[in-house]
């Protein structure tokens, strides 16, 4: 392997002008700078990456923790994140949960111990043992998806964006709505999109009736159950569902299909979060889409702001939504 000592000597310059030209740092004279880049690419030589990072005191390559990798919200976000990193030279190591929340700690220390330049974690259920190894990690970090004391995040609306679907059914004509949800475990989805169900349903004049509220995990067959549970406990099944995920509606949407349920003239189905399979499904699925790759995005500028600007001041951004009306309401 060819050593940066050595391409100094073929070039017939200083091991620092070497130095100079890898970094693009310092004066270099236009002859010299030919030389050695002449010599460079004759040789094949590859800088060191660790040897660099030594100088530097940075890796330029960002940590990011995902609740669960195959989700296309995570890709999506991860794109977005990708954009602006690419651009900057950095890359992206990420690390899956699998939705184990003790994970989310131990990928922490472990990002920590890789010498990362920031984390950005896909935050999904916030507890003290978290909050608490946050304050300590003591480098750049953002949350995206929940807000988390004391650090930047970039959020979703999610209060805002299931009053506003829950009131789009209102406007259909739907006056017994149900409601499959997750586990309060998760802020964002679990608490804010229900309570943005709730206040609709008041300020409509409409009343919350617990036989019609379902809560599970987020998988697909959840949906399905959820939807069974809520039909076996009522004697007037419900003319309108929203769903917390678009995954939760595709599920309750089967349940509905086999027991011959004609949405949407007998009942409306609608959700949070667009993907593929909302627009494929029959019918195609009435949703609220979120700004995923614009969340990735914004966390990545902001993260790159406390890594190269040092600017450490917490940033919270909230996200807007757009409202997609399809055919199953």
């Amino acid at each position: 392997m060819v050593t940066i000592n050595e391409i100094a000597k073929l070039a017939n310059v200083s091991r620092t002008t070497v130095s100079r030209v890898l970094n693009n740092s310092g004066y270099v004279s236009d002859e010299a700078r030919a030389r050695v880049l002449k010599v460079i690419k004759e040789t094949g030589y590859i800088p060191s990456h660790q040897a660099k990072s030594l100088r530097t005191k940075q890796t330029k390559v960002i940590g990011v923790i995902l609740p669960k990798i195959s989700t296309e919200t995570s890709s999506r976000v991860v794109m977005g994140m990708d954009e602006v990193f690419s651009e900057r030279g950095y890359q992206i190591l990420l690390a899956n949960t699998n939705l184990k929340r003790e994970k989310e700690i131990e990928y922490l220390n472990l990002l920590k111990s890789r010498r990362v330049d920031g984390i950005i974690l896909l935050a999904t259920n916030i507890h003290e043992n978290l909050v608490k190894e946050i304050k300590n990690i003591d480098i750049p970090f953002v949350a995206v998806g929940q807000e988390i004391p004391h650090c930047s995040y970039v959020v979703h609306d999610d209060y805002h964006a299931a009053k506003t679907i829950t009131k789009k059914l209102i406007e259909k004509g739907r006056k017994n709505i149900a409601f499959i949800g997750v586990y309060e475990s998760d802020y964002a989805v679990g608490v804010l999109r229900k309570q943005g169900y709730y206040d609709a349903l008041k300020e409509n004049g409409l009343p919350i009736q617990s036989s019609y509220i379902a809560i599970r995990d987020f998988k697909l067959e959840s949906g399905y159950k959820a939807m069974e549970e809520i039909a076996k406990n009522n004697h007037v099944f419900p003319d309108g569902v929203f769903a917390a995920t678009h995954r939760l509606a595709i599920g309750a949407m089967q349940y509905l299909k086999e027991k011959n349920m004609k949405i949407p003239d007998e009942i409306g189905v609608a959700s949070i979060g667009d993907s593929d399979i909302s627009k494929i499904y029959s019918p195609a699925l009435t949703t609220i889409d979120y700004e995923y790759e614009e969340a990735g995005r914004k966390a990545a500028e902001i993260l790159l702001q406390q890594i190269e600007e040092k600017n450490n001041h917490e940033q919270k951004i909230t996200l807007g939504y757009r409202l997609i009306e399809r055919d199953s309401i």
